[in-house]
């Protein structure tokens, strides 16, 4: 184990659609993504989830719903529209995908225009270079290229974080977390408050997960099976 206990990367990313076969097109044809997974959602009546794979450990995942073409898309609201656009708390304002290279950063503009999609860039932000375009449903999209790793003595900048309430006692707390290897599971689940951020389930039904044995949690909600049964051999 980690001496000390931290998320190492992006498993996957979830995002709603109204359409999946149009996204699974786009990310398949446009940037050459394929689709690893697509099953009814766990758990989730009518829903479906796939997964397209960007890499050996990552995905980006959608997510459709019996009622997703229901709901309204509001650019300001729902959806940023572009990177400097506005959005609600909590939503996401764009997404950006790696390229290893700068010369894998340009072949990707070439794919993304090969296919009729209009895409700028790249823009030096230098910590990165990226390109900028737009998926299906408004999707905000951005591909970045890293010749180094981030350096924060030069990128946390106490002006800027200043302007929105952080002072510089803040910053260094958020540099520098607390170290945490872990206590073996032995944890447990503290009581309901108000106060921490929560799941928007029914209050009732969440408590009352929130009540249950991590054991009973594995028993009751695990689908380990994939949905096609394997080959005969």
């Amino acid at each position: 184990m980690s001496a000390n206990v931290q998320p190492t990367g992006i498993h996957h990313l979830a995002v709603m659609t109204a359409d999946m076969q149009a996204q699974l097109e786009f990310f398949s044809d446009v940037l050459g993504a394929r689709l690893v997974a697509i099953f009814d959602m766990h758990g989730v009546p009518g829903g479906i989830h796939a997964f397209v794979e960007l890499a050996e450990d990552c995905q980006f995942s959608l997510v459709q719903l019996p009622e997703t073409a229901a709901v309204e898309t509001v650019i300001g609201q729902t959806h940023a529209g572009w990177g400097g656009g506005n959005a609600a708390p909590g939503t996401m304002q764009h997404l950006a995908f790696k390229a290893d290279t700068l010369e894998d950063l340009i072949a990707l503009r070439d794919r993304i225009r090969s296919r009729g999609v209009n895409v700028y860039g790249p823009i030096d932000h230098g910590m990165c270079q990226s390109i900028y375009f737009a998926g299906p449903e408004n999707l905000t999209l951005e591909v970045a290229w890293s010749d180094s790793a981030i350096e924060p003595a030069r990128w946390i900048d106490a002006r800027a974080a200043s302007k929105i309430g952080i002072g510089e006692e803040a910053l260094a707390r958020f540099a520098s977390p607390e170290v945490y290897s872990g206590e073996g599971g032995a944890v447990p689940q503290p009581p309901y408050d108000p106060a921490k951020p929560h799941q928007a389930m029914d209050p009732d039904r969440y408590k009352q997960v929130l009540s249950l044995p991590d054991e009973v949690i594995w028993e009751m909600a695990s689908y380990p099976e994939p949905p096609v049964p394997a080959a005969a051999e």
